[in-house]
Parts: structure tokens; C-alpha cells; sequence
């Protein structure tokens, strides 16, 4: 009988392990594959406030798994494949074993979205990609094509830069309307590396084995036209950042979501007692480590109230 079952074991997950295990709960992370999320393919981690200089996704985490091992929390591979969480005692059924506790916390986060056009999934690891850092090395003094708005698309563009002759970010608005962080386009901008495509949209994904042409569509016109590889290169990367979908399949008929994210109050509570949420799969604005960590945290503590409270 375990006092915390943890699910999940990124940024949110280890930080609740941390919190839990500190406090003197027996605590367990049981994680799908590594421990990690999304953060652990991620180049640099400068946003996240006493990182050290040069710090990577994979560094920190290292360093978050290293304090919840020193603190005694148990930590194991399993594919969780369903929940009871109804009544005192919670199960958790994984592949390998089933796990019995006093109260849970769903930390599973979110996967990368995908475009969804022809072509898309026949060429993912063929040219397409979802993460720069894993990717970037192949595609060295070649052509690539960031598809997204936001910050991570902006952030993900600018260190493909590094590798890549030239950078182009398409979009389906205008750079005005471009979900980035201000200050992070504007570095962007300075890059000679980078250039734009506005009002644009990937409509299909092309290609003899490997990647060799897109086909793009003007928002406002309609008007399409096909991007082919420099023959010289014979291929190109195409890299996806369009937001994540969260991993909330093992609830979706237990706990309150919107738009398959679970919906929490500030202390992390879902709608059934004892069960708590933290990291991206949490309905919130902001998805980032440092307030998965918070979340994480948050749900252990609670976690804890709430096992002196209903428990002797």
C-alpha cells in the first residue's frame, strides 16, 4: 500500500515525488518510458530560474531524478493501462503489476500535435520531425521548415539555425498575430538564418522514401503551390511545433476534462477525492518546467493533507 502513486515522471512527476518522499510518504513513480517528458529534448533550458549555465533538458532532469532517488521514492517502467479510482483505496493496473494507494497523481502530460495532412505520418523520421534537438545533426548545411507560432516554434527554429543553412518558419497568420513571446521573435528576427512564410498552411507531405517536397496552401487565397528540395540535397527537414495533445486517455471517463486537459482547482484536486493532477496534462495557460514543478509540489502536499485527514 503506497501513500502517493505518482503517473508520470516528468518535471511535475518527479517534483511531487520529491515533495512526497520528503515529507515521509511511501511514495512511487510509475512511468511509461523515462523518465523526462518533454523537457528532455529539449537543447537548452535558460527559462527556469538557478539553471546552471549551458543546462539541457536531459541535465536537469538528471538532476530532479538524483534528489527524488536520494529522498526514497520509488521509481519504475510500467504501462499503466487502467485506473479504480473510486473509493479509500486506489488502483492502479499497469502491464506488469498493479499498484494499490492511498491517493493518486496523474502527471502523464502531453504529446506533440501533429498537422494531420497526407503524407504526414508516411514520412515522420523520414524528414518530418518533432523534436529539433533529436533531429537537427541530420540535416547540417541543408533547408528546414519550422510549421508553428508559439514560442517553442520560434525558440526550436532559431536553434536549428545552428546546423541548417537556412531556417524558414511558416505560419498561418500573420508574424503580428505569431503566439511567440515578443522578445523571442524579435531575436528571431535579427537571425540571417531565419526566414518566414505568412499566412500559410502544410496541406500535404511528399516524398520517395524520404522527404522531398510539401505543398502549401495561402490562408487567405487558397492559392497552393509545392516547395521541393534544393537538388543538390535531395531532401529537406520539415520540424512540427503546433502544441501538444495530453495524454488524458486513462481518464476520460473518470475525471472532469476540457478539451482533454483535467480540470483542477489551485491545489490540484480533480473532481474525485484524493485524486490530483500537476504538469501539462493540467487545464492551465501556462506549460512549462517550472510550473509543472509547482504543480507537482502542490499536488503532494495536498496529497499529504488529505492521506492525515481521511487516514489514521
Amino acid at each position: 500500500m503506497y501513500d502517493v502513486i505518482i503517473i508520470g515522471g516528468g518535471p511535475a512527476g518527479l517534483a511531487a515525488g520529491l515533495y512526497a518522499s520528503r515529507a515521509k510518504l511511501n511514495t512511487i513513480i510509475v512511468e511509461r518510458e523515462k523518465a523526462g517528458g518533454q523537457i528532455v529534448i529539449t537543447d537548452e533550458v535558460e527559462n527556469y530560474p538557478g539553471s546552471v549555465e549551458n543546462a539541457s533538458g536531459p541535465s536537469l532532469i538528471k538532476r530532479m531524478r538524483d534528489q527524488v532517488d536520494n529522498f526514497g521514492a520509488e521509481f519504475v517502467l510500467d504501462r499503466v493501462e487502467k485506473l479504480e479510482l473510486d473509493g479509500k483505496v486506489k488502483k492502479v493496473i499497469g502491464k506488469d503489476n498493479t499498484y494499490e494507494g492511498k491517493t493518486v497523481i496523474v502527471a502523464t502530460g502531453a504529446t506533440p500535435r501533429k498537422i494531420g495532412c497526407p503524407g504526414e505520418a508516411e514520412f515522420a523520421g523520414r524528414g518530418v520531425s518533432y523534436c529539433a534537438t533529436c533531429d537537427a545533426n541530420f540535416f547540417q548545411d541543408m533547408e528546414v521548415y519550422v510549421v508553428g507560432g508559439g514560442d517553442s516554434a520560434f525558440e526550436e527554429a532559431m536553434y536549428l539555425s545552428k546546423f541548417a543553412r537556412k531556417v524558414t518558419i511558416i505560419y498561418r497568420k500573420s508574424f503580428e498575430e505569431a503566439r511567440a513571446a515578443e522578445s523571442i521573435k524579435e531575436k528571431a528576427k535579427k537571425n540571417p538564418k531565419i526566414e518566414y512564410i505568412w499566412n500559410a498552411e502544410v496541406v500535404e507531405v511528399k516524398g520517395d522514401g524520404i522527404l522531398t517536397s510539401i505543398i502549401i496552401e495561402d490562408t487567405n487565397t487558397k492559392e497552393r503551390r509545392e516547395i521541393e528540395a534544393d537538388e543538390n540535397d535531395g531532401t529537406f527537414g520539415l520540424f512540427v511545433f503546433v502544441g501538444y495533445q495530453p495524454k488524458s486517455d486513462l481518464v476520460t471517463d473518470i475525471l472532469d476534462l476540457e478539451k482533454g486537459y483535467i480540470v483542477t482547482d489551485e491545489n490540484m484536486h480533480t473532481n474525485i477525492p484524493g485524486v490530483f493532477a500537476a504538469g501539462d496534462i493540467r487545464k492551465k495557460e501556462l506549460r512549462q518546467v517550472v510550473t509543472a514543478t509547482a504543480d507537482g509540489a502542490i499536488a503532494a502536499t495536498q496529497a499529504e493533507k488529505y492521506i492525515n485527514e481521511h487516514f489514521e
